[in-house]
């Protein structure tokens, strides 16, 4: 039997379709799992418009936020059962004998491979997955949230492990997409005085965030609010624009000694100097992906309640409708569409 699966299929723009797949093989040490929900990622929107920066390994089913069950599992596996609720980790393909590796930071192996670009990802019904990738999601967390994990562990990272954000610092996040509005309310959580900057065609986006977290916004000319408090800037920016244009923003805006935290992606060159880097002091973090105790961390945050991530899900849409959830949230109607398999 044959499932339909989203499938980008070429570097071209617009290279993406539905394909009718076969559930996959799953060796010793993975299981298969069958996929509740799964989120669309702005990297799944850039491999649709071929405007992103990472290789892909075509054709290639997307998908890399997502949870379910467990439908089977490898003869190696252990502590796992089917039925079990989980979600998983990006890091599909790692050497687990790599220096980072070694260290636990396996997400900065530079062999990884992660789903949806490297392996098949979860825009279908079953995904094969390693076992070492999956976290047990709690009963009364639905998966339409429980799949959103991956985004607020991108978010944590930026934030909390990359960051130095105490409480009382002002801080500035660029771009309002699920990325940017998750790393303002972990700002927030924080104790930070954060503010959330897009632009005027982002209204919708930075309506949501406003309403749903209590977060100041801001259209255009972000620098009155950077520089209220003593004139000199904010503690930290978080650049998590796709774009390369927005680091030039962050560091007219971050004061002496402060630090920015760059999470989007963007693959064009920078054209500016990077003087006031130095001249200012500035630590400038980047921040990529995330590791087991993260995710751990953000299960127990949307079990709580403590973190919420209803106030971001736009729709959810069978598989067989992706062009119209990813049009959606290209289009900035919505902050975040999830998917459904069929």
């Amino acid at each position: 039997m044959k499932f339909p699966a989203v499938v980008n299929y070429a570097p071209i723009k617009g290279s993406v379709e539905i394909r009718e797949i076969a559930k996959p093989d799953i060796g010793e040490e993975d299981v298969l799992l069958e996929v509740a929900n799964v989120g669309v990622c702005g990297s799944d929107l850039h491999q649709w418009t071929a405007d992103h920066s990472w290789p892909v390994n075509y054709p290639i089913v997307l998908g890399h936020e997502f949870g379910g069950h467990i439908a089977a599992l490898g003869k190696r596996v252990k502590g796992w059962k089917e039925g079990d609720r989980v979600v998983s980790e990006t890091a599909a393909v790692i050497d687990t004998d790599n220096p980072m590796s070694r260290q636990g930071l396996y997400n900065l192996d530079p062999t990884r491979k992660g789903f949806g670009y490297g392996v098949d990802g979860a825009m279908t019904r079953y995904v094969r997955v390693p076992a070492r990738c999956l976290h047990r999601v709690p009963d009364p967390l639905a998966f339409e949230e429980a799949c959103l994990t991956e985004p607020c562990c991108v978010a944590f990272n930026a934030v909390v492990e990359n960051c130095r954000i105490k409480p009382g610092d002002r801080v500035l996040v660029l771009g309002p997409g699920t990325i940017g509005i998750l790393c303002a309310v972990m700002a927030k959580l924080c104790g930070g005085e954060v503010a959330l900057a897009g632009l005027e065609s982002d209204m919708h986006r930075l309506r949501v965030a406003k309403e749903a977290y209590g977060l100041e916004i801001i259209t255009g000319d972000a620098g009155e609010w950077a520089r209220m408090r003593d004139g000199l800037g904010v503690d930290c920016v978080v650049d998590a624009a796709g774009i390369s244009a927005t680091l030039q923003t962050a560091l007219q805006l971050v004061r002496p000694k402060g630090m920015i935290s760059k999470v989007g992606w963007g693959r064009d060159p920078l054209g500016f100097s990077l003087d006031p880097l130095v001249q200012k002091n500035v630590t400038l973090q980047g921040s990529f992906s995330h590791n087991w105790p993260i995710w751990e961390r953000v299960i127990a945050l949307l079990a709580s309640g403590q973190l919420n991530v209803k106030p971001i899900i736009g729709g959810v849409w069978p598989v067989t409708e992706w062009h119209d959830a990813f049009e959606q949230m290209h289009d900035r109607m919505v902050v975040k569409s999830v998917l459904r398999p069929v």
